[in-house]
């Protein structure tokens, strides 16, 4: 991404309160609900997304994270709760979902000491990895209610609103993978047992 100021259109020693309405002024005039069954509607959702990031990305460094020209550094090592246990916890859940291990991820989170937003964030993502996509958007809905700034909650949201089939949490890659084809067709060959032979 590029220069997330400019890409909101403010200056760096802009206030937050400048950020902050720029970044709504941007987003009512590029939210994809204003451009359905109209060409540009890939457009609007791509400069939405940037817009996000870039509003994303200042909070990030103005709340202790650093920005460099290739973009957010410290992602998932910013603490989201209160003591930096919770944002280990929160990094080895992350770790956990993106090797697959989807056990593990979930006996992290039901011992983690709080339920804040980046819990319902990661327990959604956890849903979403096992398939239960209605508890996933209530999990993203809590989140983003939580925090209405994270822009990893709200995408993981539109997504689920969009169907879920776009949404991959950050780290899974896009679409889906040769295994979760091999896995469908393997699961469809046992309940109908074998009709292909």
């Amino acid at each position: 991404m590029s220069d997330p100021y400019s890409v909101l259109g403010v200056k760096p020693d802009a206030s937050d309160d400048e950020i902050k309405r720029a970044y709504r002024e941007l987003a009512r005039k590029y939210h994809p609900d204003n451009y359905q069954n109209n060409p540009l509607a890939d457009l609007a959702e791509e400069k939405m997304k940037e817009i996000n990031e870039a509003y994303d990305a200042i909070t990030k460094m103005r709340s202790g994270g650093s920005y460099q020209s290739g973009g957010y550094q410290g992602g998932y090592q910013q603490s989201y709760g209160s003591s930096s246990q919770g944002s280990s916890l929160y990094n080895q859940v992350r770790q956990a979902i993106n090797m697959g291990d989807l056990s593990r991820a979930e006996q992290l989170l039901r011992n983690a000491p709080a339920q804040d937003a980046e819990w319902h964030f990661l327990t959604g993502s956890l849903a979403y990895r096992k398939g239960w996509l209605d508890e996933a958007a209530q999990h993203f809905q809590i989140a983003c209610n939580m925090d209405p700034s994270n822009a990893e909650y709200r995408q993981a949201l539109m997504m689920m609103r969009q169907g879920g089939q776009a949404y991959r949490p950050y780290g899974y890659g896009g679409g889906p993978d040769a295994c979760d084809l091999c896995t469908t067709c393997m699961c469809l060959n046992c309940l109908c047992g074998g009709c292909g032979n």
